[in-house]
């Protein structure tokens, strides 16, 4: 008997590292027991610290190619990563809105990226101006401490700043605790039917592609019919240990290990 796997169409970046962006999706959601529909977004030039270059993919390209995926292939989930620039998230969000209006509940992951981690620019030009159309179509958004601040500057904590981002479509937010300095990574959850607060050990060193993995395992688990709170758990237990387990390439940032996961 042949297995299907619910998909998720992922718009995001290649990296070339390997680290981040679409590679880190589509073995996240693979992880999970789903199956990622990979449309790249962007080209950049980055190692496993830096991004020193962004290409920015057409738009029309962008959207033949996502369009082609769902005249075929049934869609249970959708992540965004990087879209390199203000136009593409246009044609993106308008492309997800008329998904919507025919597939109403639809989750759509949006991973809030403003930066790199090491706080260089992945997109050509103001990166929360171009983030407002996407914000109007995201189900779950997942910022973590210095974006949540960006996107919502008049707020004065995470709890405010979550309530702003929940006046989109949005209905829930994880605001991640991982660029904090507590002991203890405080991730936040923020949604129209709970709160709830995840407590994760800090682990030393510092990771490339932590936040695309986090954000891909919820919408895989999210494809596979899990609720949203058992989609957050789930997925953060996943990237937690894929933190544990992480491997070296060069000098530098660590690289997640999304795959073949030994026992905690």
């Amino acid at each position: 008997m042949t297995v299907t796997r619910p998909c998720v169409l992922v718009f995001a970046g290649h990296d070339p590292s390997g680290g981040a962006g679409i590679q880190a999706d589509i073995e996240a959601i693979a992880a999970q027991g789903a199956h990622a529909l990979p449309v790249i977004t962007a080209l950049t030039v980055q190692d496993n610290d830096h991004v020193y270059a962004v290409h920015a993919v057409d738009a029309q390209i962008i959207l033949q190619q996502a369009m082609t995926l769902i005249a075929k292939i049934p869609v249970a989930a959708i992540k965004i990563g990087i879209v390199a620039h203000g136009k593409n998230a246009a044609a993106i969000a308008n492309f997800i809105q008329k998904i919507q209006r025919q597939q109403p509940g639809l989750p759509v992951v949006l991973d809030t990226v403003l930066g790199s981690g090491q706080g260089d620019a992945l997109g050509l030009d103001d990166a929360v101006a171009a983030l407002q159309p996407l914000l109007k179509v995201a189900t779950l958004m997942t910022p973590n401490l210095p974006e949540a601040k960006r996107l919502c500057p008049e707020a004065p904590d995470t709890r405010a700043q979550a309530h702003t981002l929940l006046r989109h479509q949005c209905r829930d937010v994880l605001i991640k605790g991982g660029h904090g300095s507590d002991e203890q990574v405080c991730n936040q959850w923020f949604g129209a039917n709970g709160q709830r607060d995840w407590n994760w050990p800090r682990l030393p060193g510092e990771f490339h592609g932590s936040g695309c993995t986090l954000a891909a395992a919820i919408a895989g688990q999210l494809a596979l019919g899990q609720d949203m709170p058992t989609s957050l758990q789930l997925a953060q237990e996943f990237s937690q240990r894929s933190l544990q387990q992480a491997y070296r390439i060069a000098a530098g940032q660590l690289i997640p290990q999304r795959h073949f996961l030994a026992a905690p």
